[in-house]
């Protein structure tokens, strides 16, 4: 019996899930995965942790390793680069990134997962020495071997985002003098709303790292290489620059063929499906489902790549889906030196970018009773709850502390993809013991406060 050909465009989350689900699913299968980098699947956002020596080798930051798959099926090829969709013939032009040889591969179903790639900014001196991106394995090495040179006293950090931060704590811990910029107007501005984004911006400053909000840059200025950044504020003192400055999709190279919204982002239905038949879609390059918003949004995270490419592959040989993709909530966490914080579906910027109305409520507290010290274990937590003004219904929120409490915004991402409304999450049943926590839960208290009950 002839197999059939599955080809996977890309090795991160997406093509990675998608493997692992073809190969538990299906037999008498054909996958091939092309990759056009030459290093497989490592994980930018393990990145921080590898600059600061907390990872066992720069080599394992990664999803996969092409031997991890030894199955005779699953054929892997890395510094190969898929440049076109031959839909009329069902094959994918590939380029060997090496020799320059292209060929082209055919397919029976095609799952599109090439993600995103990072903003080089479009200004004079964006091409001088020692001016980074911080994404992927190469740039890591590189950004490593600069934190380790004791030439290097100053770094600019270009972009205030979840990556922005990362390279912000990795280099003041490395001893570095630390500036972060942002065009807008506070630190994860587009990941936290203002009373968390206050708090977190007053650590970074306690911690060393100088803040120029609101700036434009105008140009990276030196000779050979990178020495200042030139902004509307005044020039910043550079020997290192590390762009964060966001990302946009790999599609250029779909330009024509697969359809694409204004934004470069590959347009899908409901059931993750392109215009062109037995062509999926899914991951950064796309916009997922918020199960929040009830509308088609950027959320570029691991969680979303996974979960997409589970239900492709689930539905992959079904002549129509039984069920829609049911979309996703979004969640994310990340430590800030000594404050930790996760936030899960939409929160005001967010929002109103979707044109989304919501009301929000911010509930400060400690962690246990008040009998407990602070200096013994009972610190402040913070937690922002979204929620419909209407029907109550919750829509986002986050949760921050010195103490890591992360684990709660799986409970709000919880509370959201399954429609809890604030009086539900004030009276669920979680457990209290006073070493842990209090005798209504934080989330309990939170949701409470939201619907102006007596404070506890």
């Amino acid at each position: 019996m002839e197999k059939t050909n599955v080809v996977i465009v890309g090795a991160s989350h997406g093509g990675h899930q998608s493997i692992i689900e073809l190969l538990h699913r299906y037999n008498n299968l054909n996958i091939s995965l092309f990759e056009a980098g030459d290093f497989i699947s490592f994980m930018s956002c393990g990145m921080e942790l590898y600059l600061e020596n907390s990872v066992t080798n720069v080599s394992d930051v990664r999803n996969f390793k092409p031997e991890d798959f030894p199955e005779k099926e699953v054929n892997i090829y890395n510094n190969h680069e898929v440049t076109s969709i031959n839909a009329d013939k069902k094959t994918v032009s590939v380029k060997d990134v090496k020799t320059g040889k292209s060929s082209d591969y055919p397919y029976d179903k095609l799952i599109l997962s090439s993600g995103v790639i990072p903003n080089n900014l479009p200004i004079p001196g964006n091409n001088l020495k020692n001016v980074f991106l911080m994404r992927g394995y190469d740039w890591a090495k590189s950004i490593k071997a600069k934190l380790e040179d004791p030439a290097v006293k100053n770094v600019a950090i270009v972009g205030s985002g979840y990556i922005g931060i990362e390279a912000a704590e990795a280099s003041r811990k490395a001893g570095k003098n630390v500036t972060l910029m942002d065009m807008i107007d506070r630190p994860l501005g587009t990941y936290l709303d203002k009373e968390m984004t206050d708090i977190v911006a007053k650590e970074l400053e306690n911690k060393g790292v100088k803040l120029q909000m609101g700036t434009t840059i105008k140009s990276y200025k030196g000779n050979d290489s990178v020495s200042a950044v030139e902004t509307d504020q005044g020039d910043v003192p550079a020997d290192l620059v590390i762009q964060a400055a966001g990302v946009k999709p790999n599609t250029k190279w779909l330009d024509g063929t697969v359809e694409l919204d204004d934004h470069g982002f590959i347009k899908t239905n409901e059931y993750l499906q392109t215009n062109f038949p037995d062509v999926y879609a899914i991951g950064d390059a796309t916009l997922a489902f918020s199960a929040a918003a009830q509308k088609k949004m950027p959320i570029a995270l691991a969680t979303v790549a996974r979960r997409e490419a589970r239900y492709v592959v689930k539905h992959l040989f079904e002549k129509k889906p039984f069920e829609p993709f049911k979309g996703v909530v979004g969640s994310s966490a990340l430590s800030v030196f000594d404050y930790h914080f996760a936030a899960s579906g939409l929160n005001e910027t967010t929002a109103k970018k979707a044109g989304i109305e919501l009301k929000t409520s911010f509930y400060e507290d400690s962690l246990r009773p008040a009998y407990v010290p602070e200096d013994k274990g009972n610190p402040k937590v913070y937690v922002k709850l979204a929620f419909d003004p209407q029907t109550h219904r919750i829509l986002g929120g986050a949760v921050l502390s010195t103490y890591d409490i992360t684990a709660q915004g799986n409970v709000i991402s919880l509370a959201v993809a399954n429609g809890l409304k604030l009086q539900d999450l004030a009276e669920t049943d979680f457990f209290f013991q006073p070493g842990f926590d209090r005798q209504w839960s934080l989330l309990n208290l939170a949701a409470q406060h939201a619907l102006g009950e007596a404070k506890f």
